[in-house]
């Protein structure tokens, strides 16, 4: 039987030389590789006292949905800036070489809300720290981040400290 690990191909040198590319989307592309995948994340939440799951664009969406259904939870988007209709929050983050800013509906997270964060990849920990300020600032409360792949080199857990995190997948380098 074959490891979750198993399913991610390596890109060495992509985007830039030195940097070794975890693609997700051979997992996305292998049945059971897929079937996989969220039932490790979905074992993460087991036991666990929650009402809402939410997922970054894009890919915590890709890996928040199945779960939101699976377990009978509302899912709630965080978009990159100008991409939702109704009235939003915003948080603005540093990048490596500038900043970016995400949004959530205003009315997306009711206070005393139990929320879980999702995405593919913890890195620098930049997105989701500013994803748990939005919930945060819309009176909810952050039980756990998931996440399939950590970069454990980049230190994004260290800056997450506050959370508990679980990642299907650590890799020690960047």
């Amino acid at each position: 039987m074959k490891e979750l690990k198993d399913y991610v191909t390596t890109i060495p040198d992509f985007p830039e030389p030195g940097i070794m590319f975890r693609d997700i989307t051979s997992i996305l592309d292998d049945a059971d590789g897929l079937q996989l995948v969220i039932d490790t994340l979905q074992k993460y939440l087991e036991g666990l006292d929650f009402d809402v799951i939410a997922g970054a664009e894009s890919r915590g969406f890709i890996f928040g949905m199945p779960l939101a259904y699976n377990l009978h939870k509302p899912f709630v988007l965080i978009r990159k800036k100008g991409k939702l209709p109704r009235e939003t929050i915003s948080e603005t983050y540093d990048l490596e070489y500038g900043q970016a800013t995400i949004e959530m509906h205003k009315d997306s997270i009711k206070p005393g809300q139990k929320v879980v964060l999702v995405d593919d990849l913890i890195a620098t920990g930049g997105t989701m720290e500013a994803a748990a300020h939005l919930v945060e600032r819309l009176g909810g409360e952050v039980v756990k981040m998931v996440f399939v792949m950590e970069l454990a080199g980049l230190k994004g857990r260290e800056r997450l400290s506050k959370y508990d995190i679980d990642s299907a997948i650590i890799y020690e380098g960047k």
